[in-house]
């Protein structure tokens, strides 16, 4: 099965963008920074990782840390995540000997042992060395049914861009003279065993205007086995002030085989196309909300509605899920059944497609719960599933075309991850994993509380702490947000968490702010555009309560966020630097003003709005944090962390905020990944002496 019934947003990358730097150094000194592998800019980032590494690795948590979290990553109890393809369960794994790793597979009888038989399939390490490149593993691809075709990206040092090449997992190597593509941004798709869809940003002097501002695909394409990519046929082109543009096709066993495109018209709204191939290959346009996200499920469509929307005499509410037999609704019908219908404090987390059954995970207070729905004698029966414990809850299908089986995960802070084997129909499941206890958690205990924001809409965050721990404000703590793009933050087990803070004597705080997805799409819009500052509100709020319920005090209190929670946390260092002992700003946007010049900062406009509106920069301008940081001002310490390679959020943003706070003469650090992506980490010892890095920070700062 390749199918979907909810087929969100497009997985956003970004691309590599030129800027033109001269006309505004006036205005900012620091536009040289932008210049991702200029000599000068480079030299500087080597200067600031050479004094903040020396600092940080001389303290004597570091090593420990590091040496502790390494084991943990590295660690083969790890619960290897597999995929089925056919008769094969896929898993991608990295550890100690395999550092860039290794995609193999095993079967269902060797996977439920707890040492299985894996077979390699492809050793990304062995190819980095034959290839003389630094490769990073981003997926495969494989041709429905059978599998054995597949496109693979790779990806150098962890950026967004990839090559795609061709595999064949019967002879396990690259198809010669196959299908592949030069390093670009962007995806394909099967169609049949000779043809592609391919959506790539080509070079320029490949193929010219195949990009949009964004940096994304513009054109949607038909490739055909034998002939350049420069004659596949165009099928569809976007503008270019869209974000971006894809073709795919789902695919269920005895169902028709469906095909799309979809024009991303902002990050939110988009145009769906279904392809009615028998007609010529005519693109039908989908009557739906340009906001809503839409799927296929056997012979049904699906679809989520962001906002409410009235249709064939009914009010859908925002945040439902519905649907309708496809034929139909491609005959003018609309009358939806409705899947989900969500309330102030619940909303659905996401759903996943059995055989026979629709598996919805629901948030209630941002906890899980399950429903199985499965149509039956014309209606929808539903079934609320006994859970095996409380936590955060995963699911996924293991293989929709013939069983109703599914992946169930189970997580919350202090419980190591465990996956299950579910049955859809019953409360069958079957134990097959679980993570080893990385550290002790006797001690600890978890509290959801909350808070009034300045508005007075309540704010949920969850304390971990130690159980016998004073509240005397003197707790060393952590508080860590997000607070975008619908994005949820849900309780969920971590080795390097526990090791690395609550093992020292920290305490961790997790907010579940506005601009996220915790209470459904209301939550998250209630944070965009001229809205956002009730995010910062909400995360000011929860460190306060903090401080009044004296589990800490601004002397030893810290927040945390990367990318767009980089952004959160650089803005509310900025407004309340009295509130914050220590900051890790990581991989952040900082720079408001030019966000949407750099990189894949168009595509996010319509979450934060459009600087080169007067309008909408009074706004933005309010609280941009490299344009109101000020010389003069008691600031918490900084850690700033980025990546050279991450082609999605600009490293400009943290090199010019960290130049710009030492001119003002501000105590801050700085570290830059020359490789790693927008996870700023590209293997497992990167990712560990990172971490270690930060906890060393904070530590050293609080205590």
């Amino acid at each position: 099965m390749k199918t979907s019934l909810f087929i969100g947003m497009l997985t956003l990358a970004a691309t590599t963008a030129t800027t033109t730097l001269a006309a505004n150094a006036k205005e900012d000194p620091y536009l040289w920074l932008e210049e991702v592998m200029g000599e000068k800019s480079i030299s500087w980032v080597k200067e600031q990782n050479a004094k903040s590494q020396k600092e940080l690795e001389a303290r004597p948590e570091f090593a420990p840390i590091r040496d502790r979290l390494l084991a943990i990553v590295n660690s083969r109890e790890r619960i290897p995540g597999v995929q089925k393809r056919g008769e094969w369960y896929y898993n991608f794994w990295q550890d100690a000997k395999n550092i860039r790793g290794v995609w193999r597979r095993t079967t269902l009888e060797e996977y439920r042992k707890a040492a299985p038989n894996w077979e390699v399939v492809l050793d990304l390490d062995q190819l980095a060395r034959d290839e003389k490149e630094n490769w990073v593993w981003r997926g495969a691809n494989c041709r429905f049914p059978d599998y054995n075709q597949c496109m693979i990206s790779l990806s150098r040092g962890g950026a967004d861009a990839v090559v795609v090449r061709e595999w064949d997992l019967k002879t396990r190597s690259f198809v010669k003279g196959g299908f592949e593509l030069k390093e670009a941004k962007g995806s394909v798709d099967w169609i049949d065993a000779d043809t592609l869809f391919v959506q790539q940003a080509f070079a320029a002097d490949l193929i010219p205007n195949t990009q949009t501002k964004s940096g994304y695909a513009r054109q949607v394409r038909v490739w055909k086995r034998g002939t350049p990519i420069t004659a596949a046929k165009v099928v569809f082109e976007g503008q270019v002030e869209d974000i971006g543009v894809s073709g795919s096709q789902t695919e269920q066993k005895g169902y028709p085989t469906e095909q799309y495109i979809r024009r991303g018209v902002t990050f939110f709204t988009s145009e769906t196309y279904w392809v009615d191939r028998k007609n010529g290959d005519k693109l039908v346009k989908l009557d739906i909300p340009a906001d809503a996200t839409f799927g296929f499920w056997r012979d049904w469509l699906s679809v989520r509605v962001k906002t409410d929307w009235t249709v064939g005499g009914k009010t859908y509410k925002q945040g439902s899920l519905i649907a309708m037999p496809l034929a139909k609704f491609l005959q003018g019908e609309r009358n939806f059944d409705v899947l989900f219908e969500g309330t102030d404090r619940t909303s659905l987390s996401s759903f996943t497609a059995t055989k026979d059954f629709v598996i919805l995970n629901v948030l209630d207070n941002v906890k899980n719960r399950l429903y199985e729905l499965s149509y039956q004698q014309g209606k929808w029966v539903r079934r609320a599933v006994t859970m095996p414990g409380i936590g955060t809850v995963g699911v996924g299908a293991v293989d929709a075309d013939d069983s109703n089986d599914y992946w169930m995960t189970l997580t919350d802070y202090l419980t190591p991850s465990t996956l299950f084997l579910a049955k859809a129909g019953s409360d069958t499941r079957e134990r097959l994993k679980s993570l080893p206890a990385f550290f002790d958690a006797a001690p600890y205990k978890v509290e959801q509380l909350e808070v009034a924001s300045k508005d007075g809409e309540r704010i949920p965050y969850f304390v971990i702490m130690g159980k016998n721990a004073k509240l005397d404000g003197k707790n060393p703590t952590l508080l860590y947000g997000y607070g975008g793009f619908e994005i949820s933050q849900l309780p969920a087990y971590s080795g390097g968490i526990g090791a690395g803070w609550l093992d020292q004597g920290g305490v961790y705080v997790v907010a579940n702010i506005r601009g996220g997805g915790e209470f459904g799409p209301r939550w998250h819009q209630a944070g965009l555009k001229a809205n956002r500052q009730r995010v910062f509100d909400d995360f000011i709020a929860v460190a306060q309560d903090l401080v009044t319920r004296k589990i800490t005090s601004p002397r030893h209190l810290a927040i945390s966020g990367g990318s767009n929670g980089g952004l959160l946390v650089g803005a509310v260092m900025v407004q309340r630097p009295d509130l914050f002992r220590a900051v890790i700003c990581s991989v952040p946007l900082l720079d408001m003003q030019r966000y949407h010049k750099l990189l894949a900062g168009a595509s996010w406009v319509a979450e934060y709005g459009n600087p080169d509106d007067p309008k909408e920069w009074e706004f933005i301008s309010k609280y941009s944090p490299y344009q109101n940081v000020k010389a003069g001002v008691k600031m918490p310490r900084v850690l700033f962390v980025t990546s050279t390679r991450d082609d999605r959020v600009h490293p400009g943003h943290a090199r010019k905020m960290m130049a710009r706070m030492m001119e003002q003469g501000h105590n801050v650090l700085y570290y830059e990944n020359i490789e790693g992506g927008h996870s700023a980490s590209a293997n497992n010892q990167q990712l560990a002496y990172r971490q270690a890095l930060q906890w060393a920070f904070l530590l050293g700062e609080l205590k």
